[in-house]
């Protein structure tokens, strides 16, 4: 039992299960201990320690990503190596993000979960009409692929966009291992410092993670109750469902290409998948994932290093399944018909905007946004 009580998914599960039951003890429309006031007033104490967590990822999430890109791209010590890796990688991010979203279109459809939503609530929802002033700008395909070029990282900083620093990352990768070794090795082991100082920075981070996923679930449980939940229930079932059939596909390549099981994966890799769960990060649960690969599934450093830091970033198929499921899902709502070339533009917008969500947890709403 000791040695359950020290493992960090254990830990991470009790944090989940406490937080629920805290928070519906606080919660206005559930237990209701307390005054709405005062629960409102506690939950962003609660939620401090994981939001605190959260600052500590975000802090440390840009030198990772480019420490880890560019000593991945290195350590292929060959530029035939990499681009042999980068013509399976590539094809397979974006054919699993279209498949994810298309999936998330279909079963959406199917289910119509929007036609459970009852019309009280729809009635409660008051549309107000606001004028809103939006500057168009008519930018060809050719200036959003010059764009792509991080000009300025303080920009791409404070706008969180990760796919800036990867981009970056690549071009200093591939620009390293075209150089002579005496001329690399200088970066290649600032890299290797900046890295380590990152995983320190994480190691500290984690030790706060159960105790940080009870406060942000705690939290939310005290905002959103029961009510909200109940109601919503078939709309949360049909993205959980989307979610499970996405992960079948990727046991199914796992069994194909390396004939493992996927119970006997899925006990490997158990620690990522509640970390990402709880954190809802891919930036967080990144140097675990890396860990997990390399001492638990012996990857390579040099695959490892290079594609769970690029795919943590622009292979978000969990947020282009949820974004494709809340816009029909809302479309339904509101009693809006999608005809069949609009669902083919909200399935190609869907994936180009997973591609460049930032990492961290809730950007999903505001790229849901602009997807809508």
């Amino acid at each position: 039992m000791k040695k359950l009580i020290k493992r960090l998914w254990f830990q991470v599960i009790l944090g989940m299960i406490l937080g629920v039951c805290f928070g519906l003890l606080l919660s206005p429309s559930a237990f209701a201990l307390v005054s709405s006031e005062t629960a409102f007033k506690i939950a962003p104490w609660i939620a401090l320690i994981g939001n605190i967590f959260l600052a500590l990822i975000k802090m440390i999430v840009i030198p990772l990503v480019l420490s880890s890109i560019i000593l991945g791209i290195t350590s292929a010590k060959s530029v035939e190596i990499l681009r042999k890796m980068g013509l399976i990688i590539a094809p397979y991010f974006i054919f699993s993000t279209l498949f994810a979203v298309t999936l998330g279109i279909i079963i959406t459809n199917l289910i119509n979960p929007g036609s459970y939503i009852s019309s009280n609530l729809i009635n409660q929802i008051s549309i107000v009409n606001v004028e809103v002033e939006k500057e168009v700008q008519n930018i060809s395909i050719p200036d959003l692929i010059v764009d792509l070029i991080p000009v300025s990282l303080a920009k791409a900083e404070l706008s969180g966009n990760i796919l800036a620093f990867v981009i970056l990352a690549i071009f200093a990768g591939v620009a390293l291992i075209n150089l002579k070794e005496e001329q690399s090795k200088p970066l290649i082991d600032l890299a290797k410092s900046l890295q380590a100082f990152s995983m320190k920075i994480v190691e500290w981070a984690m030790k706060l993670a159960p105790y940080a996923v009870f406060g942000l679930i705690c939290s939310i449980t005290i905002k959103i109750g029961f009510d909200a939940i109940s109601s919503m229930l078939m709309y949360v079932f049909t993205v959980i469902l989307g979610l499970f059939l996405v992960l079948c596909f990727y046991l199914s390549i796992v069994y194909l290409v390396s004939k493992m099981k996927p119970m006997e994966f899925l006990e490997k890799i158990k620690e990522v998948q509640l970390m990402a769960f709880s954190t809802s990060s891919s930036a967080a649960v990144m140097p675990l994932s890396i860990k997990t690969a390399e001492e638990k599934l012996n990857i390579s450093p040099s695959i490892s290093k290079f594609v769970i830091p690029l795919g943590s970033t622009i292979n978000m198929d969990g947020t282009a399944i949820y974004q494709a499921c809340a816009a029909i899902f809302l479309a339904q709502v509101f009693a809006i018909e999608l005809s069949f070339f609009e669902l083919f533009i909200l399935a190609i917008t869907t994936v180009g905007a997973s591609i460049g969500t930032p990492s961290i947890p809730g950007v999903g709403i505001v790229i849901l946004a602009t997807i809508l």
